[in-house]
């Protein structure tokens, strides 16, 4: 980056956008909050039975928005690098900034700052207004005011309604530091600093063993600080960058910011993790953003992006699905199934949450997406105790038994069907033999009968034989497959469906045909549909060596980038899921599964390299494989790799030494920590040195 580029990390505006849904959020796995709302969320803290279950609202007291009545200069800017938004404000006499935080590294503290600095010799005091829109109310929560504590306010309630009928009720507790109407620098000062936050925590002992924790900081001075340093230890261990086109630059930042976001901060003992929802932390309560539940976007869109980088994250999106089993497995028993039927949108009992029976009962699909995202952590980390101790077996077995229940011989076709079904483009229900339903389903059953080879697990023979005689559809005239039995050649489609049997499926298939699937569901797919649609279109044709027609599908999600804070839509017209993570998480897997051609397979991590024009070199920092720490620079003619010196991922994947393996020469050259190694870019793969 030279000097008069922008620095892609950092997003600035002279004003905010119309439309209040496109302000920046700000997250830390554990809460979220959209900038200047009075309404923030907590993690798993929903409110509502089943079907109505929603976000809980929580009041955030640093709602405020900052008023000088001279004439002022204003610049709103969000740095990706510290996660903070500022606000600043400049007249000829005064300069306002105004900065807010979801504190990275203490997950239960929001902050807001505000620094004022004299700019000429007068000395008048300055006053600035603050209008604060905050009042100690949810309509989701019965808050009852509390004594006050060391200075802050403090409330404490609980949920109205219960996740499910007799279950436990959420408790929340705030305490915050007041925030007045008006602040003034004195005619003796020439700058001064004021510091507000927020904490919450289920329990008031917790709330103030932080709020303590808090003040210590400031105290120190090193608050905003500790702030700064998680994230930049974050940004240290992953990265996307290319050199190329700015707005190609800033949506790659803006994609992977608002994903880290989402997740807790790597440390010894995060907050129980809850699950990312479409729209994130900051979004999702009653009637919005899919209500803040967790679909398969987390484990087939998001996860993949997350997993590469920190195998622990990852981890812990199977440890929420491992939470829920029970949850799981009465869903399968209503439906009159066996093993575990994990929901279509889920909150933290695991029951199915989703105001629409149809999705609960038909968009089965959602069973193989989970076992996808267990199966890519073990190949990628060899974790064998996540499925021995952390009870990852469980879920695998479980849905395997749910498929075997789920699934009807056809005598006709020799062969086993899955009826009644919605696949991933909802456009279509009732249907029978979905090709991506029948192919996860024919996935997971593979994978558990693999697993249970490695541990020692007598696995049913039924498992191996539906896996093996399940049908796929395919049309071996026109050589592609149907989405669905009966599906007509050229009907509507919503979104990717058959295109994602090439990429992230693995669906063996011949080049003309993977060419087919593209050719046939591209001119019928909805134009606005949801955004990470053009993604999957973009990945196949990667894969078919097409750099031109994979940069013309990804273009079409700039249309869901909203400025000039990169927030997401869902659709291209700015409708739907706000922050739409889902979307992200697409766009990214085209650059970081795309454009690397990363699989990750049993054994290896396979790559093959191609890039668009207009874009001359790619870097990716802090790709996570068998407890290495691996960063890639690729260019149109050489890849270099190199091993990380002293820099393992955490968590329990067996660090190994690796090898890289060239496809066209077989070639394997050792990767030694610390020594970059260059290659031609052509295929290859990375392996345990043999």
């Amino acid at each position: 980056m030279s000097r008069k580029d922008p620095d892609p990390y950092i997003f600035t505006s002279d004003s905010l956008p119309l439309d209040e849904r496109f302000l920046p959020p700000l997250a830390n796995g554990l809460l979220g909050w959209r900038v200047f709302n009075g309404i923030m969320h907590m993690g798993g803290v929903y409110n509502g039975q089943l079907g109505q279950c929603h976000r809980a609202d929580i009041p955030c007291p640093l709602a405020a928005t900052l008023h000088l009545k001279e004439p002022s200069e204003h610049t709103f800017t969000l740095d990706t690098r510290k996660g903070v938004f500022t606000h600043s404000v400049r007249t000829a006499h005064v300069s306002v900034t105004q900065s807010l935080y979801a504190h990275r590294y203490h997950p239960h503290m929001l902050v807001m700052e505000v620094l004022m600095e004299r700019l000429d010799t007068t000395q008048e005091p300055l006053t600035l207004e603050l209008d604060n829109s905050f009042t100690p109310h949810s309509n989701d929560i019965t808050f009852q005011a509390e004594p006050d504590y060391k200075g802050g306010r403090c409330i404490k309630g609980n949920t109205l309604t219960p996740e499910v009928s007799g279950g436990a009720l959420f408790s929340v507790h705030l305490i915050w530091t007041p925030v007045p109407g008006t602040l003034t620098l004195l005619s003796s000062q020439t700058q001064s600093r004021w510091v507000f936050f927020t904490v919450v925590a289920d329990s008031t002992g917790s709330a103030k063993a932080f709020f303590d924790t808090g003040l210590q900081l400031i105290a120190e001075g090193d608050l905003f600080p500790s702030h700064c340093r998680a994230w930049a230890e974050l940004w240290a261990g992953c990265g996307v960058e290319i050199s190329g086109p700015a707005a190609m630059s800033r949506a790659l930042v803006g994609c992977l910011f608002y994903l880290l976001s989402a997740f807790p901060f790597l440390r010894d003992a995060p907050p129980e993790f809850g699950g990312v929802s479409p729209g994130g932390l900051s979004n999702g309560r009653e009637g919005q953003d899919y209500w803040g539940h967790v679909f398969w976007d987390e484990d087939t869109w998001m996860y993949p992006n997350i997993a590469l980088f920190y195998p622990p994250l990852a981890k812990a999106v199977l440890e929420y699905r491992v939470r829920t089993l029970e949850g799981a497995k009465e869903n399968a028993k209503q439906q009159g199934y066996k093993g575990l039927k994990f929901p279509w949108e889920s909150a933290v009992t695991g029951r199915e949450v989703c105001p629409e029976d149809i999705y609960g009962e038909q968009e089965i699909h959602i069973n193989g997406d989970v076992i996808l995202a267990f199966q890519m952590y073990l190949h990628l980390t060899q974790d064998l105790a996540m499925f021995q101790e952390g009870q990852g077996s469980e879920v695998v077995w479980g849905i395997a038994d749910y498929w075997v229940s789920r699934v009807t011989w056809s005598a006709e076709e020799n062969c086993y069907y899955i009826n009644g079904v919605m696949p991933p483009d909802e456009y279509y229900r009732n249907v029978d033999n979905s090709v991506y339903t029948n192919t996860v389903a024919k996935l997971s059953l593979q994978f558990a009968v693999d697993l249970a080879g490695q541990i020692g697990y007598p696995a049913p023979p039924e498992w191996k034989c539906i896996a093996d005689t399940l049908k796929i559809p395919f049309d071996s005239e026109a050589k592609y497959h149907p989405e669905f039995d009966g599906y007509k050649k050229g009907s509507p489609v919503k979104q990717a469906d058959v295109v994602l049997l090439g990429y992230p499926l693995g669906l063996p298939m011949t080049p003309e045909v993977r060419r087919n699937d593209l050719d046939v569901y591209e001119p019928v797919t909805d134009p606005n549909g949801p955004a990470m649609t053009w993604s999957m279109f973009a990945v196949g044709w990667l894969e078919l060596g097409e750099a031109k027609k994979a940069q013309e599908q990804l273009s079409k999600c700039f249309s869901n980038i909203q400025e000039p804070f990169q927030v997401w839509s869902e659709c291209a017209d700015g409708s739907g899921a706000v922050n739409f993570l889902t979307g992200m998480g697409g766009f990214l897997q085209t650059v970081l599964f795309g454009y690397t051609g990363f699989r990750v397979r049993e054994k290896s991590l396979y790559f093959s390299p191609l890039l668009p024009d207009g874009i001359t070199e790619l870097r990716v920092r802090g790709v996570s494989y068998l407890g290495n720490k691996m960063d890639w620079e690729i260019k149109s003619q050489e890849v270099c790799v190199t091993v990380r010196e002293g820099n393992k991922t955490s968590g329990k994947a067996e660090c190994c030494p690796l090898e890289v393996v060239l496809k066209t020469s077989g070639r394997k050259i050792p990767l030694k920590p610390g020594q970059a190694v260059i290659i031609p870019c052509q295929p290859g793969e990375i392996q345990k040195q043999q």
